[in-house]
């Protein structure tokens, strides 16, 4: 979603090389053959200067998984300003190293879809996840795993979060495709051809599937697991002017989780569903996974 994010990388996303150099940082990108996908899933990650030092050999960094909003793609939050902000968040000590890894998700909303044929979730936890962490010196433990995402990839990492707790130590979200519509609003909304009923279609089924919407929205995740994501660390931020109205949705998790006492932290800022507004409070996004991980330790 993310329009202006996608209006700035429709031309440069195309391929970039298996490993881009930036000082003694690097980007390196390549794909995963997936037995569950039954293809090629490409992916990015960052990996912060000295890493590759052989006094750092036998050290294992935190890492945080990003996903990416729809119509992006696996290099978007390195090629739309994110990797100047990245560097610039860890030369002023705000931030220190981690790696960050960014999947392909294409239109999937990072879940299994609701006919079976593309099981994202799956290869999500049991194949991705353990990739990355034997060929990456990453931790292989809940405190040192994070997962953050923007708009589809914001739904997705709470999603994942919420579902998974034992995975992941914290999660973010900017403007996350949390919908507060019923599946009966949204089947409506599919027979007369509203963009959002064709983007919920191939995902959810058409009609929605009810179990599998249920199985997998967030709001019904924070209510089941309360309890077992009271240790989980969580923040997530809205435009007030989000185009697709995600601030509604935005708004009705955080009363939820002050209703059933979860800790987290929320922000309604002004702006819009654009690459500006994200760029502006990724930046806090990350220093919030940092605190966490230097938490967690």
């Amino acid at each position: 979603m993310a329009r202006g994010l996608r209006t700035l990388v429709v031309s440069a996303f195309l391929l970039i090389p298996v490993s881009l150099i930036f000082g003694q940082s690097r980007i390196d990108c390549s794909a995963l053959p997936s037995r569950l996908l039954k293809r090629n899933v490409r992916y990015c990650v960052l990996i912060p200067e000295g890493y590759d030092s052989p006094s750092n050999a036998k050290r294992l960094y935190p890492v945080l998984y990003f996903l990416h909003g729809l119509g992006e793609n696996e290099q978007t939050l390195f090629r739309s300003g994110g990797w100047d902000l990245i560097q610039d968040l860890r030369q002023q000590n705000k931030i220190g190293d981690f790696l960050i890894v960014t999947p392909e998700g294409w239109a999937s909303f990072f879940i299994n879809s609701a006919d079976g044929k593309v099981p994202y979730s799956d290869f999500f936890v049991r194949e991705f996840v353990p990739y990355i962490e034997g060929r990456y010196h990453v931790q292989r433990r809940k405190s040192g795993r994070a997962i953050s995402g923007l708009s589809m990839g914001g739904y997705g990492a709470l999603r994942f979060a919420l579902a998974y707790p034992e995975m992941f130590s914290s999660v973010s979200a900017q403007s996350a495709a949390l919908i507060t519509d019923s599946p009966q609003q949204l089947d409506t909304a599919m027979r007369s051809g509203a963009q959002l009923g064709r983007l919920l279609a191939p995902v959810f089924g058409d009609p929605i599937n009810v179990p599998h919407w249920r199985q997998n929205d967030p709001f019904v995740l924070a209510r089941e697991n309360k309890v077992r994501i009271a240790k989980l660390k969580i923040y997530f931020n809205c435009g007030k002017s989000d185009e697709y109205g995600f601030e509604a949705g935005a708004e009705a998790l955080h009363r939820q989780l002050e209703v059933e006492a979860v800790k987290h932290e929320f922000h309604l800022y002004p702006g819009d569903h654009s690459a500006a507004y994200f760029l502006s409070h990724l930046g806090e996004t990350l220093e919030f996974h940092w605190y966490a991980f230097q938490a967690a330790r």
